[in-house]
């Protein structure tokens, strides 16, 4: 396996205990990535740390970590005390509790990891704890330390191994409440709603993740291309959206629209379905 494990450690169900080897389920967002340069040397440029009060340049070493507790108002404090109250990793996921899928709302959902044995040793034990957790149907959750910071984590049997997704605490989810209460309270046209069903089921397909392609970053490739073979680039012309005076010769003319994108679609591929193996559904809630 070429890659490197994020975390490793032990899982734990109960008694049976086997290790275990973390690792990224994705990878970083974005291949692109720029430098800032001095236009006129071509130059990289070096960040400077100055004193926002003084203006006096200062070397990171002298540097300390502050809290602000008021406008311009700091508590200083220092590695050594961060450190003290940092998190001891046990190096261990304890499986604590197993509850339904459709139970964790998706937006605690983070990160995803893959977790295997590490080591042919942990390969029966391993299998055990993945075997009952399939039969039973249910999330498992336990807890690990990571970056010195405790997650909760949800394991999923997924093929052969097990998926590991952090979860996101209850404080860093925001209250929907305080974002939907002020949306007016308003009762569309039923025939309105009618055509828009219509619409939404003339789009239903299967979900094909390879058909979500980052196209910035495919655009960002292409210029980088055409600049460095000295091409000039032109940007092109953007269309104007149109303004939606009325709502239902809107939807009408969206159904006509969609209603000859999904013929002609059709005509193409004819009864054939997209190519490769259809991608495991998963579980979450709704």
């Amino acid at each position: 396996m070429a890659a490197r494990p994020s975390w490793q450690g032990h899982l734990k169900l109960s008694l049976v205990t086997c290790p275990v080897s973390l690792y990224n389920a994705v990878s970083p967002r974005g291949e692109v990535h720029f430098n800032l340069l001095n236009p006129k040397t071509g130059n990289r440029i070096r960040m400077v740390t100055i004193d926002a009060g003084t203006e006096e340049p200062l070397d990171r070493k002298e540097l300390v970590k502050g809290f602000e507790i008021a406008k311009g108002e700091y508590v200083q404090v220092t590695q050594e005390e961060i450190d003290s109250v940092r998190l001891e990793s046990t190096r261990t996921i304890e499986i604590e509790s197993f509850v339904p899928a459709e139970e964790i709302d998706r937006l605690y959902w983070d990160n995803p990891y893959y977790l295997v044995p590490d080591g042919k040793m942990a390969a029966e034990p391993f299998t055990v704890i993945r075997e009952a957790m399939e039969r039973a149907g249910q999330v498992a959750l336990g807890r690990l330390v990571m970056s010195q910071r405790e997650r909760l984590v949800a394991l999923e049997p997924r093929d052969n191994g097990i998926v590991a997704t952090t979860l996101r605490s209850y404080q860093e989810v925001r209250d929907m409440a305080q974002f939907f209460d002020d949306i007016p309270n308003v009762k569309p046209d039923r025939d309105m709603i009618a055509i828009a069903e219509k619409i939404i089921a003339q789009k239903e397909e299967d979900f094909d993740p390879t058909q979500f392609d980052d196209r910035y970053e495919d655009a960002l490739k292409a210029l980088i291309e055409e600049k460095r073979k000295g091409h000039k680039v032109v940007r092109p012309k953007e269309a104007e959206p149109s303004n939606v005076i009325n709502l239902m010769d809107a939807l009408k003319k969206s159904l006509s629209s969609d209603s000859g994108k999904k013929s002609a679609g059709r005509g193409k591929q004819g009864a054939t379905s997209r190519p490769g193996k259809k991608p495991a559904k998963r579980k979450t809630s709704g």
